[in-house]
């Protein structure tokens, strides 16, 4: 029996339920997992020793991560190349299929380009569009970078483009990646 860990970096919540699915069909694969914010790893501490490999996920809003993605990969760079480890990047671009393949998503080569962790494995998964959970302003920027790249722009829309069997073979990727 492996035992995984799954960090996340969630703004909105989606980057959140995408976490937890992975966690939840490790577990129904026989395996044991935990799913935790970063800040709640950062508040709480870690056992880095208690798991078989680590997977880290982070969403991208404004074309770029959250600062504490990169100040939490900078304090724990050593423990989380001690053992197998994937990073995962949660982005509406990757709607279009071609933006899944990581070397074809600028957002995960960002990632890696500017992140002091080198993941030894990555993974690119749709994100959601979400208008009316988002507030005005936030509203009005992804509408506007819609605008240019052709993605939806009603206000109303909310399209979630995850591929949940994808998340699921990921999952199973994961477990793979702990032997």
């Amino acid at each position: 029996m492996k035992s995984i860990l799954v960090l996340y970096y969630s703004r909105g919540g989606h980057t959140a339920k995408i976490s937890r699915a992975i966690a939840e069909h490790i577990e129904h694969q026989g395996h044991k997992s935990r799913v935790m914010h970063i800040s709640e790893a950062v508040k709480e501490g870690l056992d880095w020793a208690k798991y078989d490999c680590v997977a880290l996920g982070a969403c991208v809003m404004y074309g770029s991560y959250d600062k504490s993605v990169f100040a939490f990969t900078t304090e724990h760079q050593a423990a989380l190349s001690e053992k197998p480890n994937s990073f995962y990047s949660v982005n509406v671009v990757a709607r279009n299929p071609e933006k899944r393949v990581p070397e074809n998503n600028k957002y995960l080569q960002k990632f890696i380009e500017l992140s002091p962790w080198k993941p030894n494995d990555v993974k690119v998964i749709a994100g959601k569009v979400d208008y009316p959970a988002w507030r005005w302003w936030d509203r009005l920027a992804i509408q506007l970078i819609m605008k240019m790249t052709n993605g939806p722009t009603d206000p109303k829309s909310v399209i979630d483009y995850t591929d949940w069997d994808d998340v699921k073979l990921y999952a199973e990727h994961l477990i793979r990646l702990a032997d």
